[in-house]
């Protein structure tokens, strides 16, 4: 999960017949181990993972994009991330094991036998309960952080080092390198990259493109998207402008008065958790202080689930999805 308070991507043609892929047992190239560079640290692995825990959907669906099934032991998330039935790797909810629908902690990664933990900042890893990458390393477990989810340095707990979907390529690049799938990450990212030019060549340019509010929860603060969460690329590569650019922060905290003086066209609502989104719509549109703003006064509300708006392949989906509602929605 991203915080407390706190359809699908389209299947590349030539990956569409059967998600999974042939790995090696060895790591890539003949090595005897393998050194990426995930949070701007070089970690080196010694053997490719055989025994995976994901958390989250976005994070396990990066593995089942990447065909990595039998790679993993299992993942932890709530059941709260809309239907899991229709997208393109389907078939890895049915071969992997759900381990756990709330959090993951050192018992049920010790209980799989996990050889390697893939989550990230508020993604799974937390200070508060002790469960972090160096907590797992005195087990002899590695990690992999989820790259929306680095620390920036600039406070304690702000995320994000690099534009979002460009997380997403340097992590299917990562993992590709780490079990030995490159050239399945490659056409990945290389689809996704062509996915979303289409959408970026029909979208409205300059003062033309449409300010837009991510609205995740909060009644008394919203929790939205700064620059280095995927929603900000998301909205951008739609057409759109995120109000909230300027924040040097993947998921964050700001106040009402914020959205009223920046008075978005629109307001994508992120669906996922206990507050449907015909719930937080009705909050919206019946929220005093937002009477006046634009995308509250026309009613322009376009929902997309959370797993769209998280690091996940899914995100090129979204962006289509978006651009053609704000090219319609004008």
């Amino acid at each position: 999960m991203r915080q407390p308070v706190v359809a699908a991507a389209l299947c590349l043609a030539a990956l569409a017949t059967g998600c999974g892929a042939q790995v090696d047992t060895s790591p890539a190239d003949g090595a005897s181990s393998v050194t990426l560079t995930n949070c701007g640290k070089k970690i080196t692995y010694d053997k490719v993972p055989s025994r995976v825990v994901t958390n989250d959907v976005g994070i396990t669906e990066l593995m089942f994009a990447l065909g990595l099934e039998d790679r993993m032991a299992g993942f932890v998330m709530p059941d709260d991330k809309g239907d899991l039935g229709g997208v393109p790797w389907k078939d890895g909810y049915d071969k992997v094991p759900w381990l756990s629908k709330d959090q993951v902690t050192k018992e049920n990664v010790l209980d799989a036998r996990a050889d390697l933990v893939f989550a990230g900042w508020n993604y799974g890893f937390r200070e508060d309960a002790g469960f972090t990458p160096d907590a797992l390393r005195k087990f002899g477990i590695p990690s992999y952080i989820l790259t929306e989810s680095c620390r920036n340095g600039r406070t304690e707990i702000s995320r994000g080092i690099m534009p979002p979907l460009q997380a997403l390529y340097e992590d299917l690049t990562n993992l590709g390198k780490l079990f030995g799938v490159e050239k399945r990450a490659a056409e990945l990212i290389a689809g996704f990259r062509k996915q979303v030019a289409d959408v970026e060549a029909k979208a409205p340019k300059g003062a033309d493109r449409p300010k837009v509010f991510l609205y995740d929860s909060g009644e008394d603060q919203p929790f939205t998207s700064g620059r280095y969460a995927a929603p900000d690329q998301i909205i951008g590569k739609a057409g759109g402008v995120n109000v909230m650019h300027d924040l040097e922060d993947s998921w964050t905290t700001v106040g009402w008065e914020t959205v009223v003086e920046r008075n978005p066209d629109v307001i994508v609502i992120c669906d996922y958790g206990d507050v449907s989104a015909e719930q937080k719509k009705k909050f919206l549109l019946s929220y005093a202080p937002l009477r006046n703003v634009s995308a509250v006064k026309h009613k322009r509300i376009f929902t997309l689930d959370y797993v769209d708006l998280v690091e996940s392949p899914r995100n090129p989906s979204a962006i289509a999805r978006l651009g053609e509602y704000l090219r319609t929605h004008q």
